[in-house]
């Protein structure tokens, strides 16, 4: 149950950067909601991970470079469902928020995400 509660820590924390990278790229940037939301998503994935590195998970058997790499793989894959799935919020329905669309599609893969670090990556063999 610790680390159920430290991952959703760690999560809360990735959303924070993820929706305040995304929200200052909006406002500041043309970028727009999907080059935005690309940035964004690669600066929440660096925090969770040195976040679940040091607090959520015990210490994975791996050298730093294998365990990087697992988290990545973990976190590109659960990070191209979120995209997925924000994207085409965007898509059909246009009238949704950037933001919106984000809440959506982040609650829906953080199960995905949960599953991988914990059984791939952080797993002792």
């Amino acid at each position: 149950m610790k680390k159920l509660l430290r991952f959703a820590i760690a999560g809360g924390l990735g959303f924070v950067v993820d929706a305040g990278i995304l929200a200052l790229l909006l406002h500041a940037t043309p970028l727009g909601p999907f080059l935005g939301r690309l940035i964004a998503i690669a600066a929440a994935m660096t925090v969770t991970w040195l976040f679940n590195r040091t607090f959520t998970f015990d210490r994975s058997p791996h050298s730093l470079a294998a365990e990087g790499f697992r988290y990545g793989s973990v976190g590109v894959t659960s990070a191209l469902v979120n995209y997925g799935l924000y994207s085409a919020l965007l898509l059909t329905l246009p009238a949704l928020q950037p933001l919106a669309a984000m809440v959506f599609a982040t609650a829906a893969s953080m199960f995905l995400s949960f599953f991988g670090y914990s059984r791939f990556v952080f797993r002792s063999e």
